[in-house]
């Protein structure tokens, strides 16, 4: 006999169990439901992508996060690490001829090969949603609102999250007011986007290393600080330039304040989102409680279907990630209940009596019900406590009576009463209330 093997889960992966699984299918189905009532068509590509397609987004350093390899074709490949490249090689095709704006969403399974830790795995799911081919503010608030709603439709809410928003377009024109030069401005991106997690220290370490003078790394520390909208109009209330990039900022929160959903809305300085491709308005949705990373990020990229040889049209999206929002459900109790559970469990007394119920289960299957019996021969008793086990509500017994008249015996598992009922009349209602999405 050969030695038994143990395979162990592979570092960063999942397995889902039904509970588990559970947990996943409830975020997807809410994540549907909020994306397909702003009238959001669903899409999806191949898993596996050109490694240039990342490349040419990102840059050669994005290699050493991914998975990669040269297969059988001799093509250098990768499994996807986000979804938006994706977006942009299908659009790139077909484009011209799609009527304006563009309102798709998808739900890829994503890798990344990076270290795992709470928040971050090598793999996670991730609801995309983007709106291409409109330029104005409405879309970036169009897409900001159903990451928001997507979030309160499983249960948070504003005492839970927050949206933090800036714009790239107000940074550029601080950080020219600021006195920083042009040439370092790409090196400030990056210094200020890791503020955050870096401190104050160190981001005006950072900011001196790219070559600003100590005034101007005395401004931008300062509004790290304090980024607060106010405190910024004030410290630049002479430069035409950062107060007239200050008006889509103003545009996107009103209409996202007519939409009852300003409460969830915080203008933070630092937040610049590091991916160069981001041209406008940027955000990322945390917990209030500041203890986990972000939920969601995304922004306006204008120029992304440019670079895969598509029209050069406007676009803003976001990815939310189930990993850190499968965590944050947990830590609020918000995870639904998974025990096991069906519709009818169906009891045949003898063996006399399989037949009829093999056949009521099938057809109550067929009329879109959850059925389970017993698949080996067993007393009532038995099979009553394995309905209760299964979570079944009603349990539908078959004796020799029954069987001779056509009918069951349907027992409500939950309060114990029990009624006799002829087989076409149970399942003519079992249809009809299936149809109608009641309880028979």
């Amino acid at each position: 006999m050969p030695a038994a093997r143990s395979f162990a889960r592979l570092p960063g992966f999942r397995d889902f169990s039904p509970g588990d699984l559970a947990l996943r299918s409830h975020v997807f189905n809410t994540w549907r439901r909020v994306a397909r009532g702003y009238g959001f068509r669903e899409y999806d590509g191949p898993p596996l992508e050109p490694l240039g397609l990342y490349v040419e987004k990102s840059g050669e350093e994005i290699v050493e996060q991914l998975y990669t390899f040269r297969d059988k074709g001799g093509r250098e490949v990768a499994l996807r690490p986000e979804m938006t490249p994706t977006l942009a090689r299908m659009l790139a095709g077909r484009s011209r001829g799609m009527p304006k704006p563009i309102r798709w969403f998808s739900i890829p399974q994503l890798f990344r090969y990076e270290r795992s830790q709470r928040g971050r795995l090598r793999e996670h799911f991730q609801l995309n949603v983007d709106v291409v081919g409109e330029a104005g503010v409405a879309a970036d608030a169009e897409v900001l609102a159903v990451a928001i709603d997507a979030l309160r439709g499983l249960g948070l809410g504003e005492d839970d999250f927050v949206a933090r928003v800036n714009d790239r377009r107000l940074v550029t024109a601080v950080l020219t007011a600021a006195g920083a030069p042009p040439g370092a401005h790409a090196g400030c991106l990056a210094v200020i986007d890791k503020a955050g997690r870096a401190g104050l220290e160190r981001t005006r370490a950072g900011l001196e290393a790219v070559g600003l003078s100590s005034g101007t790394v005395d401004i931008l520390a300062e509004l790290l600080s304090d980024g607060s909208r106010d405190h910024l109009a004030d410290r630049f209330r002479t430069s035409g330039a950062v107060i007239e990039a200050m008006t889509p900022l103003d545009e996107h929160r009103s209409i996202l304040e007519a939409m009852g959903l300003g409460a969830y809305l915080h203008f933070d300085f630092s937040v610049v989102r590091g991916l160069a491709y981001y041209t406008g308005i940027v955000f990322e949705l945390f917990d209030r409680a500041g203890e986990l990373r972000a939920i969601c990020g995304g922004g306006r990229y204008d120029r992304l279907l440019e670079l895969v040889g598509g029209e050069p049209l406007p676009a803003v999206g976001f990815g939310m990630g189930d990993v850190v929002l499968c965590e944050l459900l947990r830590d609020r109790d918000l995870v639904p209940g998974a025990a096991p559970s069906c519709d009818y469990y169906v009891i045949w007394v003898g063996p006399d009596q399989r037949g009829a119920g093999l056949e009521v289960s099938h057809r109550l299957r067929a009329a879109g019900h959850s059925v389970m019996y017993s698949l080996r021969p067993q007393g009532v008793g038995k099979q009553l406590r394995a309905a209760d086990r299964a979570g079944a509500r009603r349990a539908l017994i078959i004796g020799p009576d029954e069987a001779a008249s056509g009918s069951a015996t349907v027992r409500d598992l939950r309060t114990g009463s029990q009624k006799t009922r002829s087989l076409p009349s149970l399942l003519e209602t079992a249809a009809t209330h299936f149809a109608g999405g009641g309880n028979p």
